[in-house]
């Protein structure tokens, strides 16, 4: 093959590790292309393509993290991954771990870790590489990955998220949420969240949010009963679609411009988190941004305004 088809085919993994390191769909396409050019102008040709690719993507994915991370401690409000609506990788042996280490809860656990011990735990425990692989991409012994994993390990368990196993079941109750928001049915809500159910939403300072931190059934089924109604009052829709590997939706402004997506988490047959993303700078990937300002606008005059 040539360079381009070698470098085509092994494009989804790549983005793939990338986005696992960095959580932002942006920057992990950067790093993708940055490698692209690196291999492009490398004169020889590796005895493994997908071993100078993987070190390479994993080595950039490391240093822009480390700069992201100093813009993160003073980023406004909750900080949430970049929405991710599906993932170009795809390994049936594999397929559990890489669906749960996407999830936003796991992304979240994932930035507890520095960004060596990140990479390891990424390239190891999700992607399966060899401790050999592993050490030649972070550009560390064998010995010193294994300890990287083993203190990588004890963070995530520490907190690792667990979702409803059967897939089915929880779309299904998705579909149920979904319904009763759209119909502003708050006890249809209220009966499918978690008594201490937490729903925290993403603006950066940049967007209107319904609040940064609501807590308990009740104020949660209130608020988005109250609220979303009045949002359809001005043409917004949403679209159910997975969101990181779990349920959730896309909302849209009445030219179907992005305006925010929400994902949920789903243990034991009831919605315990609920995390919307509305920073516009996060869902650019997704389409065309829906000015939130003005939509914020429209919905306190239709609050105004009688039925």
């Amino acid at each position: 093959m040539s360079k381009v088809e070698e470098f085509e085919e092994l494009r989804p993994l790549l983005f793939s590790i990338a986005y696992r390191i960095l959580s932002s769909v942006g920057e992990a396409e950067d790093a993708v292309q940055e490698t692209w050019l690196r291999y492009d102008a490398s004169p020889t040709r590796p005895v493994s393509t997908k071993a100078f690719l993987s070190t390479t993507v994993t080595r950039i994915s490391i240093d822009v993290l480390r700069s992201a991370r100093v813009r993160r401690e003073a980023y406004a409000g909750p900080w949430f991954p970049e929405p991710l609506l599906s993932d170009p990788y795809q390994d049936p042996a594999r397929s559990a771990e890489l669906a749960d280490s996407v999830s936003m809860a796991a992304l979240l656990l994932l930035e507890r870790l520095s960004p060596l011990e990140r990479s390891v735990f990424v390239l190891r425990e999700v992607f399966a590489f060899g401790f050999d692989e592993v050490a030649a991409a972070v550009g560390r012994s064998e010995a010193a990955c294994r300890q990287l994993l083993v203190r990588a390990r004890r963070h995530m368990e520490a907190g690792r998220p667990r979702f409803e196993a059967d897939r089915q079941e929880r779309q299904e109750l998705a579909t149920r949420f979904f319904d009763a928001l759209r119909n502003g049915d708050v006890g249809g809500l209220r009966n499918l969240l978690a008594a201490d159910v937490s729903m925290v939403g993403d603006g950066g300072g940049k967007a209107p949010q319904l609040a940064r931190s609501v807590m308990g059934a009740e104020r949660v089924a209130r608020l988005l009963g109250t609220v979303f109604p009045l949002l359809s009052r001005v043409d917004v829709t949403f679209e159910p679609h997975e969101v990181n590997g779990q349920p959730g939706a896309i909302f849209r402004d009445r030219d179907g411009k992005v305006l925010h997506t929400l994902a949920l988490d789903v243990l034991d047959g009831r919605i315990h988190t609920i995390r919307g993303v509305i920073n516009p700078d996060k869902l650019g990937h997704i389409g065309p941004v829906a000015d939130a300002w003005a939509i914020d606008r429209e919905v306190k005059r239709a609050r105004r305004q009688p039925d």
